[in-house]
């Protein structure tokens, strides 16, 4: 890359993506002459005109003790994918699997582990893996798509969504997953296309991990990483690589690599984030986009927040945190893990698009839960356009139950302000009634185990009903 396009570069914010809220003119200017370039300098690589989209994704976020209240961590996602794209909330139970065994991950076949952990998916409905998730010992995952220096490969590999669930079923703690994720990386490799359509869409993954102990950021460029511990306060991750120089475990070869490339020279402090793209490190929580604002959210708040503190970040539309567009905001996730193992985890999921327009529906984990069919999208089997080569020529109906009535309800929302805030009124009331119920249970110790088994599809019935 030429030294105009990494000037430029180093003021873009991946996070100011297509679909978010544009900032003032200068930085429209700014992220222009960047796109322009990035453009320039990869014509000039490949010896041909290519059109650069500009990087469109989620947000992640977690707030540890002493920035939560009630000895809780606090994990959050939006996941922000097509606007057309049904996400599905899915759950799977733990199981024993044969010497031998193997799994079909989205593209790729892999290596079955002996044991896999029950787990809650919110995931595109086209796909094996999940863009977030936990699973039964209070591990959530969330990805990021990020982009660097490293060219992302388009090969069919492991998708990072592929990982979140590998990570989610093969682990009991944080740690423990930042493992099983870089082991499966340097085994498998990471790439294929992160979209349902004949149109590439790769990239790099970032992952925020979070336990009742502790919570980790995983970055990677291609098979290299870095891992960052996070034991209190707040962090989150978005469109952009952001471990500088905090490093507790990295890819052996990660710094040799840096200086073959001539990206650092092996004298200066090592600095992920700077070293591996074109992020300007020094201005990460102080110039505009969605990285920046969602730190800045998580900081207003510090020291007070709650679950329904998170569920208020998510729906932050002036942010850009709440995508509209193209690219929008189709399905969050939050969860509180309480320190103290004796209480339940408890995670709440949309399902749907818009979370300002959703409702976050609890699920606790319990023996015998039942698979959660209004939220399921069909099965296609073997007929399925991505299991067929080549693969996405059609796209098939994917739309769950829930997902049906939300889309009408949008729509009413939209064409009839009275009725509209009807509904409004009648979802925001069932969410804090489950809330307020979730609360009871962590403050009394009064789990019931067999009503918990339907908790999340009976209150998906009765937001059904409420858009009635």
């Amino acid at each position: 890359m030429n030294e105009a396009t990494r000037e430029a570069s180093s003021c873009l914010r991946p996070g100011a993506a297509a679909g978010t809220r544009s900032g003032p003119e200068a930085g429209e200017a700014e992220r222009s002459q960047a796109r322009e370039a990035e453009a320039a300098a990869k014509a000039s690589r490949d010896g041909m005109a290519s059109v650069i989209t500009e990087p469109s994704s989620c947000d992640t976020f977690v707030a540890l003790p002493p920035a939560t209240t009630g000895s809780r961590i606090i994990f959050g996602k939006n996941s922000d994918r097509p606007s057309d794209e049904v996400q599905e909330i899915v759950y799977f139970p733990a199981a024993s699997h044969g010497p031998g065994e193997k799994v079909e991950c989205t593209y790729i076949e892999i290596e079955q582990a002996p044991e896999t952990y029950a787990v809650v998916l919110s995931r595109p409905s086209w796909l094996w893996g999940a863009e977030m998730g936990a699973n039964e010992h209070g591990v959530c995952i969330g990805n990021e798509a990020v982009w660097g220096k490293e060219e992302v490969c388009d090969d069919e590999a492991l998708l990072g969504m592929d990982l979140v669930r590998l990570g989610l079923e093969r682990a009991n703690t944080a740690e423990k997953a930042v493992g099983v994720i870089v082991d499966l990386l340097d085994k498998y490799g990471q790439g294929g296309n992160c979209m349902e359509s004949h149109m590439a869409f790769t990239y790099h993954n970032s992952f925020l991990i979070a336990d009742r102990k502790e919570a980790w950021i995983l970055e990677t460029s291609g098979k290299y990483w870095a891992a960052e511990k996070v034991e209190e306060g707040v962090r989150n991750i978005s469109n952009q690589l952001s471990i500088t120089t905090k490093i507790e475990r990295e890819h052996p070869d990660i710094r040799n690599y840096a200086i073959s490339k001539g990206w650092w020279d092996g004298k200066k402090e090592f600095d992920f984030a700077a070293t591996y793209s074109y992020v300007n490190t020094a201005r990460m929580t102080t110039t505009r986009g969605r990285y920046c604002e969602g730190y800045k959210l998580l900081k207003k708040h510090e020291g007070t927040i709650t679950a329904e503190t998170m569920m208020a970040i998510l729906r932050d539309k002036d942010s850009g945190i709440n995508m509209e567009g193209g690219f929008m905001t189709t399905g969050s996730m939050v969860s509180i893990l309480p320190q103290e193992t004796s209480l339940p985890c408890i995670h709440f999921f949309t399902g749907t698009p818009d979370p300002d327009r959703s409702v976050f529906k609890p699920f606790i984990f319990v023996p015998n839960i039942t698979q959660l069919l209004k939220t399921s999208s069909p099965v296609f089997g073997p007929e399925d356009p991505v299991k067929k080569q080549p693969r996405f020529q059609t796209k098939p109906d994917r739309r769950h139950e829930l997902y049906r009535k939300h889309e009408s309800a949008a729509l009413v929302m939209e064409s009839s302000k009275e009725k509209g805030d009807m509904i409004l009124e009648r979802i925001r009331k069932l969410e804090k009634e489950k809330i307020k119920e979730m609360e009871h249970i962590l403050q009394n110790r009064s789990l019931d185990a067999d009503q918990a088994v339907n908790l999340f599809s009976n209150c998906t019935d009765d937001e059904i009903q409420a858009y009635a």
